[in-house]
């Protein structure tokens, strides 16, 4: 696939064909949307299917259970929740996704990374079929009636759901801001090893890649991320824990906190999609651009100064090399659990 231009232009759709999407298709694009999911330990998640009316319906009942059920909600006109509804039935076919529940703080992030990242892949390889898609979370929709529906176990974290369908017209671009302006380099006083140089990635190379990355979906274009690019050899020591096949730089992803933690939770789901386009540019690009979450950012304890907010938290931490390096992260095995409802 023409990769670059599938990042850029896929755009969020909201209206579409009344034509049905098939579950066998759409379990094949899933299939593939994972398989670009790289990760060195498996994945864990499962998504619902919603593409029958009687089921659709049920979904959308459910979806707007808390606004018709608060005392609230009888001051809104009922074509509000009309229009909700008319928006799901509407939809040819609706994908839930829920990421699992897992033992600690870091492996419950790796899942929640997994499902978001998942859903961008998918949002790519079925832009390149005609399909649109819109990932749709709001508040009003994290409610008892929805989790009863879906079966959201306790420690399970609801991710979103993806409105699919074929469309006619795809919507305007809305522009994204240079990656120049989110981005902070902790450079090398002193020259590189030859060894190291052999294998680093030009702060330039990096920011070129970024900028297509940024096309990543983000509610209300907030573009949250920050990038901070460690090349200093000393600091890459630092945050490196093991000295074999070390990568000569790591790029550190940062979000910006939201007061509201829907917004929260909204954008660090962006951030997991901006990371997953910049692995796919720097795997065609034949880069090593491996993804981590050390221990240390739970800890709250910087192995180096980093130059991070307190209202800001790091998301990712990705080793940046050359494809000399790239055969070294091997990616784990994600299934694809789909329930057709």
């Amino acid at each position: 696939m023409n990769l670059v231009q599938t990042i850029t232009e896929r755009r969020s759709v909201r209206k579409f064909k009344a034509e049905p999407v098939q579950v066998e298709w759409m379990n094949a694009l899933l299939q593939q949307a994972a398989s670009l999911w790289t990760s060195e330990t498996p994945s864990h998640w499962r998504c619902l299917y919603y593409d029958s009316m009687e089921a659709r319906e049920r979904l959308a009942e459910s979806m707007i259970a808390k606004v018709t059920g608060s005392q609230w909600g009888k001051l809104i006109p009922s074509k509000v929740t009309g229009m909700l509804t008319k928006t799901v039935l509407n939809t040819p076919a609706l994908l839930v996704f829920i990421a699992e529940d897992a033992a600690n703080e870091r492996q419950r992030d790796e899942n929640y990374a997994a499902v978001c990242s998942i859903m961008h892949n998918l949002q790519l390889v079925g832009w390149q079929h005609g399909l649109g898609m819109l990932w749709y979370t709001e508040p009003f929709m994290s409610n008892p009636s929805l989790f009863n529906e879906i079966g959201l176990k306790s420690g399970e974290r609801f991710a979103g759901i993806l409105n699919i369908g074929y469309f006619d017209k795809s919507p305007k671009a809305r522009k994204r801001t240079p990656a120049e302006q989110n981005w902070t380099e902790l450079a090398a006083t002193a020259k590189p090893t030859q060894a190291a140089k052999g294998h680093y990635v030009a702060s330039k190379d990096v920011l070129e890649a970024l900028n297509i990355a940024v096309w990543a979906p983000n509610d209300g274009m907030r573009e949250p991320w920050r990038f901070i690019y460690v090349t200093d050899h000393e600091a890459v020591a630092r945050l490196h824990p093991s000295p074999v096949n070390a990568s000569p730089s790591f790029l550190v992803v940062a979000a910006k906190k939201e007061a509201d933690p829907h917004k929260q939770e909204e954008d660090y789901a962006a951030i997991c999609c901006l990371i997953q386009n910049f692995q796919l540019v720097a795997a065609d690009k034949g880069w090593s651009a491996r993804r981590t979450i050390p221990e240390w950012i739970y800890e709250r304890q910087l192995p180096i100064p980093l130059p991070i907010d307190p209202q800001e938290r790091i998301v990712a931490v990705l080793e940046i090399g050359t494809s000399a390096q790239a055969s070294r992260t091997a990616a784990a095995s994600s299934t694809v659990n789909v329930l057709r409802l």
